[in-house]
């Protein structure tokens, strides 16, 4: 057995020609990669559907950065939190190297490719629309809001069609990620709007020039990364509720569980909360879990770092330190 191994193919000509001669060769097997979002799409896929594996590489987890910096545990997760887990990272000390790097890598790869790639007239239109994605991580959104925050804030006028194109640009490219809703009791998927996430928390954070850290938002955000690395599907959960006005009367309320992660036959449910202070914050939380009848595995993780503990409704709360250490933390 022969292995050839082609790097940055996307800068060769009519590359996909050039691979399917190598399929007709016996007793090889040919490894393909690429560094930019010229490659990093969907066309390998398409091309070669059925002959080959996609093998997808995400940065790093926290765990694969731990594991590397051995340092206190609070300081690394800071530091992850701020930096995010490209692996080159761990070659820099210094702050400024680091800032410095994830801008390059947003500009020179990510956003030069997109624009070329897709023959984007504005560029600053596309990195505006990141950053408003950016700074919204895990709120509800679609097409048609962007596009009214386009003219109200930015007083640019861009199209629903148009920004749909962008941000399906953007997914391609894995820079974000789409998470769609779905209807617990109803058994269905809910349209729009939906939530996006940053593939990488460093270039989330390199898109606002490093200045909104809300710790909430980073935290739920890395949950959702590491669920996609461990290989979940996974959504966003919507429960009905009925509730009981000021006047006495009940309404039907939509209420949220912030992941639902699911592997086959597996699920869990999932809430990320950054503290639970108060036993209104507690209840806040528990609410939409315990609002699920069925009988798979309810999970909140807080970033304080407690003991695992599960309560007498079947709950169980685990320390974010838990969860990203330890690959097996849901079947805790």
């Amino acid at each position: 057995m022969h292995y050839l191994l082609l790097d940055e193919v996307q800068m060769m000509d009519d590359f996909s020609d050039v691979l399917n001669g190598f399929l007709h060769i016996d007793n090889i097997d040919v490894y393909v990669t690429g560094s930019n979002s010229k490659f990093l799409s969907k066309d390998i896929v398409t091309e070669f559907r059925g002959r080959g594996d996609e093998i997808r590489i995400y940065p790093l987890n926290f765990k694969e950065f731990y594991a590397v910096k051995k340092s206190d545990f609070s300081d690394a997760l800071k530091e992850y939190y701020t930096f995010g887990g490209m692996p080159y990272l761990l070659r820099l000390s210094n702050y400024e190297d680091k800032v410095n790097y994830l801008k390059r890598l947003l500009t020179e790869t990510y956003i030069i490719d997109i624009v070329e790639r897709n023959h984007i007239k504005s560029d600053a239109a596309l990195e505006t629309l990141i950053s408003i994605i950016a700074s919204s991580i895990g709120s509800l959104t679609n097409p048609q809001r962007i596009a009214n925050t386009f003219k109200s804030k930015e007083n640019l006028t861009i199209s629903a069609p148009t920004i749909k194109n962008y941000l399906d640009y953007l997914k391609e490219a894995f820079l974000i990620s789409e998470i769609k809703r779905y209807d617990v009791k109803g058994r269905k998927y809910i349209g729009t709007p939906s939530k996006y996430y940053l593939e990488d928390i460093g270039l989330r954070n390199a898109l606002l020039n490093f200045r909104q850290q809300e710790e909430t938002h980073i935290m739920e955000n890395i949950i959702y990364n590491e669920l996609k690395i461990r290989g979940y599907s996974v959504d966003v959960g919507v429960v009905e509720i009925r509730e009981k006005n000021g006047a006495g009367e009940y309404r039907q309320k939509q209420i949220e569980i912030d992941f639902i992660a699911h592997k086959g036959s597996i699920k869990y449910y999932i809430q990320s909360a950054y503290r639970l202070p108060t036993e209104e914050k507690k209840a806040q939380e528990e609410r939409p879990l315990i609002s699920v009848t069925d009988s798979f595995k309810k999970i909140i993780i807080v970033n304080d770092n407690i003991m695992l503990k599960r309560d007498e409704k079947g709950l169980v709360t685990m320390s974010i330190k838990d969860f990203l250490l330890n690959d097996n933390s849901l079947d805790l």
